[in-house]
């Protein structure tokens, strides 16, 4: 397991050196601190400087756009740890796939994380069969995810239900996970060899704390 010193990045070797496991390690431990208010003192500046030639980031996170979840800051990363692709609704499709097999088979990522939140505008979008647009076209990427979380009979499926909003958001996560594997055989070979990981996770907009599903 390891714990980065403040002006510590990512190396080659270093990176080389962790598992998917101590990946989601480092990720677990970055949002305990952020939610104890306790993060890293780093030199960012220096760290612009150490990466300038080449970046080694450990973990690609697969995250919705709402400005209420900066990446880095959640995971109390710096620069050059994380690969980012953002999205609303945090879906994945070739263009988002395309390059999360960059980030792993080709800079050496080990794991990836795609990620929903509490609350998420697209899901609540895609509950009220929201048309706006290219809008409309984008939420349909959620409605698999609609499509499959049953209710009993009189339960508002809405945004005005903010607990089944989130039950779409998890179950939302979990298909696309499910579609990552089937869609990206360089990705889904390197998952079952042992090279990477993908896992799912729900960030809380009330708390700042990431459950790992």
């Amino acid at each position: 397991m390891n714990t980065f010193s403040n002006n510590l990045t990512q190396t080659k070797d270093s990176q080389s050196a962790l598992s998917h496991k101590d990946a989601v390690a480092i990720l677990k431990e970055g949002n305990q601190r952020f939610v104890d208010n306790k993060p890293l003192e780093r030199n960012l500046h220096a760290q612009i400087a150490d990466t300038a030639t080449g970046q080694y980031p450990f973990a690609a996170v697969v995250s919705c756009i709402d400005s209420r979840i900066p990446t880095e800051i959640i995971f109390d990363q710096g620069v050059g740890d994380i690969f980012n692709a953002r999205v609303a609704g945090n879906f994945v499709n070739v263009d988002i796939l395309g390059s999360l097999e960059f980030a792993c088979k080709l800079a050496g990522s080990k794991v990836i994380v795609i990620m929903g939140h509490t609350s998420c505008g697209a899901v609540k979008g895609a509950c009220d069969h929201a048309e706006l647009g290219n809008l409309t076209a984008m939420l349909g990427n959620i409605n698999p995810a609609l499509d499959e979380v049953a209710t009993d009979e009189g339960v508002d499926r809405t945004s005005k239900n903010l607990d089944f909003v989130n039950q779409v958001a998890v179950k939302n996560v979990q298909l696309n996970i499910a579609r990552l594997k089937a869609e990206s055989p360089v990705l889904n070979d390197m998952i079952n060899n042992g090279e990477i990981d993908v896992v799912g996770a729900m960030y809380d907009v009330n708390s700042g704390s990431v459950t790992f599903l």
